[in-house]
């Protein structure tokens, strides 16, 4: 079942803490944790939120152990974060990849048309 999380850290949570937290997490590689679909941070330079989608409560439990003495040095009390379930989730369809056409087969398709002789068909 997965989850979302919403953060609405207290007092404050400036975008400045946001992205040095975003640094210390890469830095620790936790940029892309598993089990983390989404994340969200939104608001204003001196105060904002943060959103992400879970697979499962352990994932996010396992990463809290990376992230939450990131935001203790920073000085940010993440609070009690506000989870819920998922009920749905609409994504928009990934783009189809144009299959590019291999030189092999264009050539065949040009030899096709010239004949053997180099030549248009129809003309003699």
């Amino acid at each position: 079942m997965a989850l979302a999380l919403y953060f609405s850290p207290t007092p404050v949570f400036t975008a400045q803490q946001y992205d040095e937290c975003i640094k210390r997490l890469a830095k620790a590689g936790a940029t892309h944790p598993s089990g983390r679909t989404y994340h969200a941070c939104f608001g204003t330079s001196e105060s904002v939120k943060v959103f992400d989608v879970w697979t499962s409560r352990d994932a996010f439990d396992k990463f809290g152990q990376t992230l939450l003495p990131i935001l203790k040095e920073l000085g940010v009390d993440p609070g009690q974060p506000q989870v819920m379930e998922v009920h749905n989730v609409i994504v928009p369809p990934a783009p189809r990849a144009r299959q590019a056409r291999s030189r092999p087969a264009r050539a065949k398709r040009a030899a096709k048309k010239t004949g053997s002789r180099g030549r248009t068909r129809g003309r003699r």
